[in-house]
C-alpha cells in the first residue's frame, strides 16, 4: 500500500484536521503533512509535536504581519512566484518517496501537484468552484486543469459536484464534512445556559456580517452577538466594527476547545453567506445543541429532519429576520438535540474516513 501525504497549508484547520483524522484511522502506513506555511499574517500556529511535518519552501516570513485585502492579494501573488520552486520541491519529495499518493487541500495544491506530475487525490474549497471559477476564465482554466489531472476528486456537497462534472466533466466524490462526535460529547451538557448569539463565519464581505449587524440594529431587544472567525480582511473589518454594538464582542479566531465551549453556551448561530457548499461549524453549532439561521443552499436539503428542525431559514427581504431567529431558537433551543442514527452515519468523520480509507486510499 502507497504511504499517504496530505499536502496543504499548515494553518488550514480543515487540511489539519484531516490529516489528524487519518492519523486516527491507520497504523501500517506512513502518513506525513506537506506543507508551504506554517503560520504568518498573525495566524495562531496550530501544529503540535505530534504532528509528522514536512516542508516545502516555507513563505510565512514573506507575507505581512496581519490578515488584509491588500494582505491576500499579496499572498496569492508570492505562491504564483514561488510555485517553481515548489514544484522542484514536491518533485524531490516525490523522488524520495515514489510509493505515495499525495491528497492535496484545496486548488493551489492541486494545481502544485499537477504540475510536479505526481499521483493525487484532490479536494478543492466550496467558493473555488462556485465563485472563483465563475469570476475568471485564467482561473478556471487552470482549475479545469488540475481537476482533471487528479486519481480522484472529493467534494462535500451536492452543489459542489454537480459544477465540477459541468466544468471538467469529471465525476467527483462525496465525502461529507465530518465532524470530531468524540470532542464535541465533552462540551453537550444539558445543564449549560444557552444566553449566547454568535456568528461563526468568515470576517469578510463573502459572509455578509454587515448584513447579520444590519438587521439586529434593527430590533428592538439588541440582543449582543459573539463574532468568531477563522479569517478576516482588515478593511472590512474596521469597517463593520462600526456597526457594533456596546455588548458585542469581536473574539476573533479561538482554538478548537474555545470554540466548541461558546457553542455549547448558544441558543442561536448565524451563518448566511453568499455562497456555501457543506459548512462544518453549522453542523457543530447544530450537535452542541444550538439552532443555526442559515440561508437556503442544497445542502440543507440533505440533512435528516433531527438537524432541519434546529435551522432558520432565513429571507433576507424580510427586515425582521434577526428577531424571528432568536424567537424559534429561544423555543427550540430548550429542547436538547439528540442526533438520529442516520445523522450520527452522516457526519461522524471517523466514519467519514474509514470509507475514504478504505475506498480511495
Amino acid at each position: 500500500m502507497k504511504n499517504i501525504v496530505i499536502l496543504g497549508g499548515a494553518r488550514d484547520y480543515h487540511a489539519m484536521d484531516w490529516y489528524r483524522s487519518v492519523k486516527n484511522n491507520i497504523s501500517k502506513r506512513k502518513l506525513t503533512f506537506l506543507t508551504d506555511m506554517v503560520g504568518g499574517e498573525g495566524f495562531d500556529i496550530i501544529v503540535d509535536k505530534d504532528d509528522n511535518i514536512e516542508n516545502l519552501f516555507i513563505i510565512d516570513k514573506l507575507l505581512f504581519s496581519k490578515q488584509s485585502k491588500i494582505g491576500n492579494v499579496w499572498r496569492n501573488l508570492i505562491k504564483i512566484l514561488v510555485l517553481p520552486i515548489q514544484v522542484y520541491c514536491l518533485k524531490k519529495h516525490s523522488k524520495k518517496s515514489p510509493a505515495t499518493i499525495y491528497h492535496a487541500h484545496p486548488m493551489y495544491y492541486m494545481l502544485l501537484s499537477w504540475l510536479s506530475g505526481v499521483d493525487f487525490i484532490g479536494t478543492p474549497q466550496g467558493s473555488e468552484i462556485l465563485v472563483r471559477a465563475e469570476r475568471s476564465r485564467l482561473y478556471r482554466y487552470f482549475a479545469v486543469k488540475s481537476l482533471q489531472a487528479a486519481e480522484f476528486v472529493t467534494v462535500d456537497s451536492v452543489s459542489m459536484r454537480d459544477k465540477i462534472l459541468e466544468l471538467s466533466g469529471i465525476e467527483a466524490v462525496i465525502v461529507q464534512n465530518g465532524i470530531d462526535i468524540k470532542a464535541l460529547s465533552k462540551f453537550t451538557d444539558s445543564a449549560i445556559e444557552r444566553d449566547k448569539v454568535a456568528s461563526v463565519r468568515g470576517m469578510t464581505d463573502l459572509y455578509r456580517i454587515d448584513t447579520i449587524l444590519a438587521s439586529r440594529n434593527r430590533s428592538d431587544c439588541g440582543t449582543p452577538i459573539n463574532f468568531i472567525y477563522p479569517f478576516s480582511e482588515e478593511a472590512y473589518r474596521n469597517n463593520v466594527k462600526s456597526m457594533f454594538g456596546a455588548y458585542d464582542k469581536d473574539l476573533g479566531r479561538l482554538d478548537k476547545e474555545s470554540m466548541y465551549r461558546l457553542l455549547s453556551q448558544c441558543r442561536l448561530v448565524i451563518s448566511i453567506p453568499k455562497s456555501d457548499s457543506s459548512p462544518r461549524s453549522v453542523y457543530e453549532s447544530i450537535f452542541l445543541g444550538a439552532c443555526v439561521a442559515i440561508t437556503h443552499n442544497r445542502y440543507f436539503d440533505m440533512l435528516p429532519n433531527c438537524m432541519k428542525q434546529r435551522i432558520y431559514l432565513v429571507d433576507l427581504s424580510n427586515e425582521h429576520w434577526f428577531d424571528e431567529a432568536v424567537a424559534f431558537a429561544d423555543e427550540i433551543s430548550k429542547i436538547n438535540y439528540v442526533p438520529s442514527s442516520v445523522a450520527l452515519e452522516m457526519f461522524d468523520q471517523e466514519i467519514s474516513m474509514q470509507k475514504v480509507i478504505e475506498n480511495l486510499y
